[in-house]
């Protein structure tokens, strides 16, 4: 005999808190389902089954009814607020992206381990390709929220992701993390259920939540925690179609696959950045489009696509020349284009073997970067330009390079550079066998760090 389930008492207490009937909660989740395209036959007794715990909400009713409530109580209300577990295989495919950034944000506080082993998914990168934009936006704009938002507010939303993202590139992906998803889950997501005094502030509210959404993922993928990383870019996705589903769309649509192509996981990442290249061509400056580019030659190389990767390297140089600005904040945030580009242009010639462009290329990105700012790429792109140099058999430039990735790094709560010192130990190995100068106290000093 099956075991009686518990009264789902969390779902009841929503119930009595909005005031409502059964009747009218069923008939709320009947009219918001249709909203979203399906038709439910859900009444009085369905809700009842839910509220005594002899049945649970199948498919998407469950997110249907935690909007219902949501729109009752004038607050975002998850499914798993009132006990309708979402489960781990689920959760990227939360129909309403206020919602999941929410679920998101609550789950980094209160389960971080659960979140932390989220598996990153290759069928995940190629999300954007059939997302339905226009059934999301129908469902967002059908609220009426109680709270008026102002241009402050949105402020705010911008300030406090540029503060966290410059201290991210100086302390590293693990810095403040907890924070930033507890500010995304608890204020700058529910935000996004108000209402505005014009479209042109709710686009800007979607815009800087779905950059405080990339922040999130690019900490954890900084953290190698890639599975919340690909969670946070979908839903920075979705968010960034409602703010703008041409230039910032593609964006996100990019950071899917640069995430992607950093894992050598190269499926689906040309017809992810082609599509991106689609939806942003006509709408974005030249450092934008120079930043899409040169994602796409990447893309490409990847793939052993090399006279495209070429043909995509050289488009990404001649937008990087056109001066059409202004650069929005959503690309600002990877900091000067011009070093991006390069630092990008190493890696797509790294794939195609060619090392001594690759090491130019390392140069000339140390040049664009400040280094105070930008602590971590400095480091990082130190620790690659040696690499370049050690294929090249220059032992003791490498050594000097990578000696100087290592003070960089000293400090840093991130797994890529942890992952960038693991990956020359064994190259110290043989340079110690060879008594190249310096060679030993480096290894000495890595073993050190990673200790």
């Amino acid at each position: 005999m099956a075991a009686q389930r518990e009264p789902n008492s969390r779902l009841r207490d929503a119930i009595d808190a909005a005031g409502c009937t059964y009747e009218a909660l069923a008939r709320d989740v009947r009219r918001i389902a249709a909203e979203n395209g399906e038709i439910l036959q859900t009444n009085k007794s369905a809700i009842s089954h839910w509220v005594n715990g002899t049945r649970a909400p199948s498919g998407r009713v469950g997110q249907y009814l935690a909007e219902a409530l949501s729109r009752r109580a004038g607050r975002v209300i998850t499914p798993n607020e009132v006990g309708l577990h979402v489960g781990d295989a689920d959760a990227p495919a939360e129909s309403d992206p206020v919602l999941a950034v929410t679920d998101l944000g609550r789950a980094d506080v209160e389960r971080r381990r659960f979140l932390a082993i989220a598996a990153f998914t290759t069928a995940g990168v190629a999300m954007p390709l059939g997302y339905d934009h226009e059934a999301t936006a129908r469902m967002l704009r059908a609220r009426t929220g109680t709270s008026l938002v102002g241009a402050e507010d949105v402020d705010v939303v911008r300030q406090i992701t540029a503060a966290f993202s410059a201290a991210d590139e100086r302390l590293g992906g693990g810095h403040g993390l907890t924070t930033v998803t507890a500010y995304l889950a608890d204020t700058a997501a529910p935000m996004l259920r108000g209402s505005f005094p014009s479209e042109a502030l709710r686009r800007a509210a979607f815009s800087a939540v779905a950059e405080l959404a990339y922040l999130a993922g690019w900490k954890h993928h900084d953290l190698g925690e890639e599975g919340a990383a690909q969670r946070y870019y979908q839903v920075g996705y979705k968010l960034a179609c409602e703010a703008d589903p041409y230039g910032h769309a593609a964006w996100m649509m990019r950071a899917l696959a640069h995430q992607a192509l950093s894992l050598r996981q190269p499926h689906h990442c040309v017809d992810l950045v082609e599509g991106a290249l689609r939806a942003g061509l006509g709408h974005v400056d030249g450092q934008t489009e120079a930043l899409l580019h040169i994602t796409h030659a990447r893309a490409y190389a990847a793939v052993d696509e090399h006279p495209l990767a070429a043909r995509a390297l050289l488009a990404a140089e001649d937008a990087l020349l056109r001066e059409d600005g202004p650069q929005p904040s959503y690309s600002r945030v990877s900091g000067p284009a011009a070093g991006t580009v390069a630092s990008h242009t190493a890696r797509t010639l790294t794939d195609l073997a060619d090392h001594i462009g690759t090491e130019q290329q390392h140069r000339d990105a140390l040049t664009r970067w400040d280094p105070v700012k930008y602590k971590r790429v400095h480091a990082l792109t130190h620790a690659d330009l040696g690499d370049s140099l050690a294929a090249q058999a220059r032992a003791d430039e490498a050594v000097a390079a990578w000696t100087q990735a290592l003070v960089l790094m000293e400090g840093m709560t991130s797994d890529r550079t942890r992952k960038a010192i693991t990956s020359i130990r064994s190259t110290l190995a043989v340079y110690q066998r060879r008594r190249v100068p310096g060679a030993a106290d480096l290894a000495r000093r890595a073993r050190e760090v990673l200790a």
